[in-house]
C-alpha cells in the first residue's frame, strides 16, 4: 500500500493581504501568506491527518522559498516540487473586505514557474497515491500543464486509484470561453467525482436545473456529482441516488474566499473514509461554512481534534438516522480498488 493517500498539484503563489479596508492602490501595509485552491485543499487534507504529496514549481526566490517553508509546516510531502531558476513564483494581492463581499484580487502569475509544469514533472513514485485530487486551474495555465493534468488524471483512473475533480474557473485565464468549457469537460470525464458550483455547472453543461448539470457528468463516466448552491447547501447525484443537503447556517461572513476548496476537502476526506455520499456533502457544507467565518484562504480549514469536537458534536448523532437510507456510493470504488505496491 502506497505511504501517499491524496496527491495533488497545481500552483501555490505568495498572497499580499490589505490589512486594511480601501482600494489596493491606497493601502500601505499588507502581510504575507500563501494562496492557490488546489494547495488549499491539500492542506485542508493535510489537518484531517492524510498523507499528502504536493506537485508543483516554484522560482528559485525568496517567496519561493517562503511557499515551500510554508507548506512543509501545513504536513505536505513537497519533495516534488521543483525549484527553477529561469522563471519566478507567482504572486497576488488581495483587499480586506469587512462586510462579507468578495475581496478584489490581482494576480501576478503569467510566465510563472508553476506555468511551466509539464508531464515530464511527474515522477512515478506519485502515481501510488490512492487518490488524486484535480481541478480546472493548472490546465489554464499553460499547455504543457494542460497535458500533466490530463496525463496524471488518465493514469490514476487507468490504475484503479479515485479522482476528484473541482472545475475552479478561472475565465481570464483561458484564450476563450468555448476552449475553456471543452476542455475543462474533458478532464471532468475522467474524475469519478466532479464538484462544480451551480454557476459553473450552467456554464460548462448549458443546462440550468443542478439535476440535469449532474446527469451530464454522469453521462461522462462520473460516479457522482456535488454541485456547491452557496449558502442554501449542495445538490448531490450518484447512479443510484440524489438528494439535497442543506447549508449551514452562517451569521458572521468574514472572507468567502476559500468556501469551494473547504467543501472539496470535505468530500474528499469523508469519501476515503467510506461515509456514503450524502454524509461527505455533509461534512462538505459544514467546512465550507467554517472556511468562510475565518479571514484569509485556508486559515479555517479545521484539523482532526476541531472536525471531532466541533462537526461531529453537533451533527452525527442528529443526522445519523436521516443518513440510514442513503447507500455508501462513494466508497464503492475504494472498496473495489487492489492491493497496490511502492514503486
Amino acid at each position: 500500500m502506497s505511504d501517499i493517500d491524496i496527491l495533488s498539484f497545481g500552483e501555490t503563489m505568495a498572497m499580499l493581504v490589505a490589512e486594511q479596508t480601501g482600494e489596493l492602490a491606497a493601502v500601505e501595509h499588507f502581510h504575507k501568506r500563501i494562496a492557490g485552491a488546489d494547495s488549499n485543499v491539500a492542506i485542508g487534507l493535510s489537518r484531517l491527518g492524510f498523507n499528502v504529496a504536493w506537485l508543483s514549481r516554484v522560482g528559485n526566490d525568496s517567496l519561493g522559498r517562503f511557499v515551500v517553508e510554508t507548506l512543509i509546516r501545513e504536513g505536505l510531502d513537497c519533495s516534488h516540487v521543483a525549484v527553477d531558476n529561469q522563471h519566478p513564483t507567482g504572486f497576488q494581492f488581495k483587499s480586506r473586505n469587512d462586510d462579507g463581499s468578495d475581496p478584489q484580487v490581482e494576480y501576478f502569475r503569467r510566465g510563472s514557474a508553476a506555468s511551466h509544469l509539464s508531464p515530464q514533472s511527474i515522477s512515478t513514485s506519485l502515481l501510488s497515491a490512492r487518490h488524486l485530487h484535480a481541478t480546472g486551474i493548472p490546465p489554464a495555465l499553460s499547455a504543457t500543464a494542460r497535458e500533466m493534468s490530463f496525463e496524471l488524471m488518465t493514469r490514476m483512473r487507468q490504475a484503479g486509484r479515485s479522482v476528484s475533480f473541482d472545475p475552479n474557473l478561472r475565465p481570464s485565464l483561458w484564450a476563450s470561453e468555448q476552449e475553456m468549457i471543452r476542455e475543462i469537460n474533458r478532464l471532468a470525464a475522467l474524475a469519478h467525482w466532479v464538484l462544480p458550483g451551480l454557476s459553473e455547472g450552467r456554464l460548462l453543461t448549458g443546462f440550468e436545473d443542478p439535476a440535469d448539470i449532474a446527469a451530464f457528468y454522469l453521462d461522462q463516466g462520473a460516479e457522482a456529482v456535488a454541485i456547491k448552491l452557496g449558502p442554501q447547501g449542495a445538490y448531490y447525484r450518484t447512479q443510484l441516488d440524489q438528494g439535497f443537503v442543506a447549508g449551514v447556517p452562517v451569521t458572521n461572513v468574514v472572507d468567502t474566499v476559500g468556501a469551494g476548496d473547504g467543501f472539496a476537502v470535505g468530500m474528499i476526506s469523508a469519501l476515503l473514509e467510506h461515509q456514503s455520499f450524502a454524509e461527505a456533502v455533509q461534512r462538505a457544507n459544514w467546512i465550507g461554512s467554517r472556511a468562510v467565518q475565518s479571514r484569509g484562504d485556508m486559515e479555517g480549514l479545521p484539523t482532526r481534534s476541531e472536525l471531532t469536537a466541533e462537526f461531529e458534536a453537533a451533527f452525527a448523532s442528529k443526522l445519523a438516522p436521516t443518513f440510514e437510507m442513503y447507500s455508501p456510493v462513494g466508497a464503492s470504488l475504494l472498496a473495489k480498488r487492489p492491493a497496490q505496491t511502492n514503486h
